[in-house]
């Protein structure tokens, strides 16, 4: 199973690249892993909110296979924990699902197309988090996720 986290914009903080690639080194020992980061929206200043959520929809779609399973990462999905988490992504591969792909919209959330595209909305907390700052939870919790359907001892839940 291939999976991708699909970003709109790019991390800028070499923080986050270098805990993004330490991460992306220890999922390759389990899974087909990408990360794919879409340009930013250019001379946005005077646009409305609407327009920019719209842009990036558009980008967002135009990268989306028909066979791609799509998780938006959003505030308002379905919450669950690590060990619930490992369950999907083990369920997922069960299934044979070819593509599973993650998505972290902009600053003001995702498109109304967008959420008619995805196939489940997630929620990582219920706390509101920079999209900057997600890109590197989510890595990381898809790597827990890894060592607990392999039974590794990283997670000590």
């Amino acid at each position: 199973m291939k999976i991708q986290l699909l970003l709109t914009g790019k991390t800028r903080f070499p923080f986050i690249r270098e805990g993004l690639d330490e991460y992306m080194k220890r999922l390759k020992r389990y899974t087909d892993f990408g990360i794919r980061e879409l340009p930013d929206v250019k001379n946005t200043g005077s646009w409305p909110r609407s327009r920019l959520i719209q842009e990036e929809g558009r980008a967002i779609l135009k990268v989306l296979s028909t066979k791609d399973y799509v998780v938006l990462l959003d505030e308002r999905g379905k919450e669950m924990g690590s060990i619930g988490f490992a369950e999907f992504i083990d369920r997922m591969h069960q299934d044979s699902m070819k593509s599973l792909v993650f998505v972290i919209g902009g600053a003001y959330g995702f498109s109304t197309e967008v959420n008619e595209r995805a196939n489940m909305l997630l929620s990582l907390s219920k706390m509101t988090f920079s999209h900057q700052v997600i890109p590197l939870f989510f890595i990381e919790q898809l790597y827990r996720a890894f060592t607990i359907i392999r039974g590794t001892p990283y997670h000590h839940g």
